[in-house]
């Protein structure tokens, strides 16, 4: 049930404020993705210790849950049961695996992270909004600053507007956090979690944009992707109503 989130990066913009202020990005590869920081105005004197903040950060994440890597903590707990693994994980990560597993069942394992089957385990569909929640909470300066891990965007401070392919432009308020998964990057790779099943609906892609989580809009994109926009829908405006979702159709 791997989670596409095309990089929005390309197309996250800073529209926001003054059309003159000087905008800075700097990118660089990470858990199978690019990540990046995002600054203007004031803000450009400090990116290169932002982005120290935030790379520490994202490599933490990548140590736990990195399916690929046979020492991460995942690949060494995956084989446990669900409260096995609670029990021995870290602190640090018991947050993402809660949130996965709570996830998985609100939406009758339409969401999992045991798609594969027993003993395994695949956190690639929420695991990258956690590292940005995480780095967002310490890289926080006083300065506008946006970050991205493959898509997953937070504002820490400021406005900015984010552009979807093939739909609409919005604005992520300050403190908001967006992901979307699409068949546009990788092709048709998310899979069913109940069934490990191709997903044959009309959704091109979905952004679920949350006030504050960039782990839920990260687990939500996905989720909603494989219901489809009506089921997807439903399931927002009953578990996470706080939410909201933009849909692009296949064909568009």
């Amino acid at each position: 049930m791997k989670r596409s989130c095309f990089s929005v990066a390309a197309l996250a913009l800073a529209f926001a404020g003054c059309a003159r202020e000087t905008v800075e990005r700097v990118e660089w590869p990470v858990m199978g993705t690019i990540a990046a920081v995002q600054t203007r105005g004031e803000g450009v004197k400090f990116l290169s210790g932002v982005r120290e903040i935030v790379q520490s950060f994202f490599a933490v994440e990548s140590g736990l849950f990195n399916a690929y890597d046979p020492d991460s903590e995942l690949s060494r707990l995956q084989g446990l049961s669900d409260e096995e693994l609670l029990a021995q994980c870290s602190p640090h990560a018991a947050v993402c695996y809660n949130a996965a597993f709570t996830l998985r069942d609100q939406s009758g394992g339409v969401f999992n992270p045991r798609w594969k089957g027993p003993g395994t385990m695949d956190m690639g569909a929420i695991a990258k909004g956690y590292a940005v929640d995480c780095a967002a909470l310490n890289c926080w300066n006083g300065e506008d600053i946006l970050i991205d891990l493959g898509g997953n965007l937070k504002s820490v401070k400021g406005d900015w507007t984010v552009g979807i392919k093939g739909g609409e432009r919005f604005v992520l308020h300050e403190g908001e956090a967006c992901a979307t998964s699409a068949r546009y990057y990788r092709g048709n790779h998310i899979k069913d979690g109940r069934t490990g099943a191709d997903i044959s609906n009309a959704v091109y892609s979905v952004t679920v944009i949350h006030p504050e989580s960039a782990m839920l809009a990260d687990g939500l994109s996905t989720t909603l992707f494989i219901l489809g926009r009506e089921k997807g829908d439903e399931f927002l405006e009953k578990h996470y109503p706080e939410a909201r979702a933009v849909w692009v159709n296949a064909g568009l």
